[in-house]
């Protein structure tokens, strides 16, 4: 009984054995893929690596700064159009044909916000006729924009159709149709074409 553990145990260690002369024998010099680098390099590498402090409570300073200094890197990029380091959201040659596309556009959408703003003041006034002005106004505006949306929204559908075949364009109509809510000025990342300049 104890000799049949024995001899498997001898078996299976010969059959190790075996695969590691095997692979030796398949490989002898196994390389990694990269010259080796001079020494100079390796010590300069070593001495500007970043090296983590030892205390929490300047680890996370340091990461505080580095996510304020990469805020401000994507405020600025939105404010200037600077692509490299604008948010995810904003990113790529489909994105921004959306914000210029919408941009060059006068839409009923953008003043949405201010005319409700003022709709709704003018329903707040205690007089019945001038309330209901106010109703109807709101409605003929509410669907003066829906239409507005759907015009919209299929002319960027077609023109993304057109003019990037075969690329991810999923959400960008959402996006542009967000961004006409806003008015011109306060819109982010700033618009880079002017009304009615084809982009």
């Amino acid at each position: 009984m104890f000799r049949r553990r024995s001899d498997d145990a001898a078996a299976s260690a010969a059959v190790l054995e075996k695969q590691d002369e095997t692979t030796q024998a398949r490989h002898p010099e196994a390389k990694k893929g990269r010259p080796t680098p001079k020494r100079s390099d390796a010590e300069s590498n070593r001495r500007t690596r970043v090296t983590v402090p030892k205390d929490r409570k300047e680890a996370s300073r340091q990461a505080r700064e580095r996510m304020r200094a990469e805020r401000e890197k994507q405020r600025t990029a939105l404010l200037e159009g600077d692509e490299r380091h604008l948010p995810a959201r904003d990113k790529g040659p489909v994105r921004r044909f959306t914000r210029d596309y919408v941009d060059a556009r006068w839409s009923l959408a953008e003043f949405f916000l201010p005319a409700a703003v003022l709709i709704l003041v003018l329903s707040i006034v205690k007089v019945p006729a001038i309330q209901l002005l106010s109703s109807l106004l709101f409605l003929l505006f509410f669907v003066l924009v829906a239409l507005d949306f759907v015009r919209l929204g299929f002319g960027l559908r077609k023109q993304l159709g057109e003019r990037f075949a075969g690329q991810n364009s999923r959400g960008a109509v959402a996006y542009g149709l967000m961004r006409v809510l806003q008015l011109r000025r306060l819109r982010l990342p700033k618009p880079q074409v002017r009304r009615g300049e084809r982009p």
